[in-house]
């Protein structure tokens, strides 16, 4: 683990339950290590913390919701089942020349990458100078000549980019659910406009009901139907699968055979992943409403999908899908 140069302030952890240390980056303000501490007991933290356990550094945004996690013994592990899903682009772009990251969190998909696929260039894009400064801390490697991250607004950033991207991989979060600023601009017809020819994009959902049905339908409006939601097993997350093609409709000979090679190089299970987006729920054909087909691709009522209402708090009931 490399040495931290950030001044911060420390004190062990609040919570009874999760023993560790909590490390908070010294604010501009100056404030005393026990007002921290007491903010930190309120849940009134106002930028990213990290969280240390025994074999784990995570951060955080809010005290209830880890936004990254880190083994220490192994930092370009991916650890949530989310990222690994997510990794499931390489089924259908084995070879990518280039990929885009939105949110980098503490790196997990951006190090994984950079590790793994040696071939591919990759820019991140993350909207936080307080997220960025903590990127030692997670391991994240340094710019080279195809790895960088820009300190910007990832939609607006898609939306000025001149090059083509292969892949777009979206993780992108405040402390309430997904970046409100992908939904409020051309950022899906920016990203359906540069994705190469066999492009795809990959979004990580989690969060209130409203900021899924806005991104929904504006992604479906840039990729028509060649969407798939795809659940993941035993978590609260939706992963968003939005081809340029047409999305996988049965496991070809082509596709397992591609399966089996990627398990064997990254020990990760793609030929289960490969099994679940071709049961992903479709968003194709004429339908009423995003919030009724959240709540069939979920196994919900539609009064569940009340704005209001958390994502995280309705999918707890849904018939979970074995990832």
């Amino acid at each position: 683990m490399p040495e931290s140069k950030v001044p911060w302030l420390e004190f062990e952890s609040p919570w009874a339950c999760q023993p560790g240390k909590v490390r908070v980056r010294q604010s501009k303000e100056g404030a005393s290590r026990d007002e921290v501490e007491k903010r930190a007991w309120r849940d009134q933290l106002k930028q990213p913390y990290i969280f240390d356990s025994l074999y784990e550094r995570r951060m955080h945004f809010t005290n209830q919701a880890t936004q990254s996690a880190m083994l220490l013994a192994d930092p370009d592990a991916l650890i949530a089942q989310y990222t690994r899903k997510m990794m499931a682009f390489l089924l259908f772009n084995p070879k990518p020349k280039h990929i885009v990251m939105i949110g980098l969190g503490g790196g997990s998909l951006a190090k994984f990458c950079y590790r793994h696929l040696p071939r591919s260039r990759i820019t991140v894009v993350e909207i936080s100078e307080d997220v960025i400064a903590l990127r030692e801390e997670f391991c994240i490697p340094k710019d080279d000549e195809r790895f960088r991250v820009v300190h910007d607004d990832g939609a607006r950033y898609v939306e000025q980019l001149s090059e083509p991207m292969d892949v777009l991989l979206i993780d992108a979060f405040d402390a309430e659910g997904i970046a409100l600023s992908l939904a409020k601009s051309d950022f899906y017809a920016s990203a359906a406009r540069q994705l190469t020819e066999n492009g795809m994009l990959v979004m990580n959902f989690w969060g209130p009901c409203d900021r899924y049905t806005d991104n929904l339908a504006q992604a479906r409006a840039a990729f028509g139907d060649s969407l798939l939601l795809v659940p993941v097993s035993g978590d609260v997350n939706v992963l968003l699968f939005a081809f340029k093609q047409v999305p996988p409709q049965a496991i070809t000979d082509e596709l397992e055979a591609v399966a089996q090679k990627l398990q064997m190089r990254l020990t990760l299970d793609f030929p289960r992943y490969l099994r679940r987006i071709c049961q992903g729920h479709s968003l194709a054909g004429a339908q009423t409403s995003m919030e009724i087909e959240i709540a069939e691709a979920f196994c919900l009522s539609a009064d569940a999908l009340s704005p209001r209402e958390s994502t995280a708090d309705s999918l707890q009931v849904m018939k979970t899908k074995e990832e």
